[in-house]
């Protein structure tokens, strides 16, 4: 849930004003909610809080000055800034 909050929101902020329809990202995490509240693997306060923190990283990850980036490698993980000259 809040990994796909997070993933869809700096598309829908950065690209909204070109394609209003890019609004519809926000179907994936939707989707990922209901079916977590019908098969019962969540409460209804872990989604709304899920989304709420997802939307929260993706809009500040997309208004912050310097980019923060994490990857995910096959051995570890790296997180640095991104800074361009």
């Amino acid at each position: 849930m809040t990994e796909q909050a997070s993933f869809v929101t700096p598309f829908i902020i950065n690209y909204f004003h070109d394609a209003p329809w890019v609004a519809a990202l926000e179907i994936l995490p939707a989707y990922d909610a209901i079916a977590r509240l019908k098969s019962r693997a969540h409460w209804q306060s872990d989604v709304i809080a899920g989304w709420a923190l997802g939307t929260g990283v993706g809009w500040w990850a997309t208004t912050r000055e310097t980019p923060v980036f994490v990857k995910i490698l096959p051995r570890g993980i790296t997180i640095g800034l991104s800074k361009r000259f």
